[in-house]
């Protein structure tokens, strides 16, 4: 049960998101939900063989580079969902960002 209402929740940050963040636009809802779905799979499945493979440029870069991999995450979840559009790597850059500070201040809010 759980995680349906992370799932649904990340769907409304995103789709709140993407009226506030310029560049990024979600056609309805029910998009929303699947580029939480998407998010969430490739967060789970792809983005630590990722972390892994880029950790030598991650520690010179003293972590920054994840911003960028997060970046190109969600550019990759925009070419999988459609209805979902980032119009160039700085959105999905500022995307990726305000969608990681809103998660973290939900989920402390959810255990609180």
């Amino acid at each position: 049960m759980k995680i349906l209402i992370n799932w649904v929740v990340s769907a409304m940050v995103i789709f709140i998101l993407a009226t506030v963040v310029p560049g990024v636009h979600v056609a309805s809802f029910v998009t929303a939900l699947a580029v939480a779905l998407v998010l969430g799979i490739i967060n789970a499945f792809l983005k630590p063989i990722l972390i892994i493979l880029t950790l030598p440029i991650n520690i010179l870069t003293l972590g920054l580079f994840t911003f960028v991999l997060n970046a190109l995450l969600i550019l990759l979840a925009s070419k999988i969902v459609s209805g979902f559009v980032v119009e160039g790597f700085l959105a999905a850059l500022v995307f990726g960002i305000v969608l990681s500070i809103s998660n973290t201040f939900l989920g402390l809010w959810g255990k609180a």
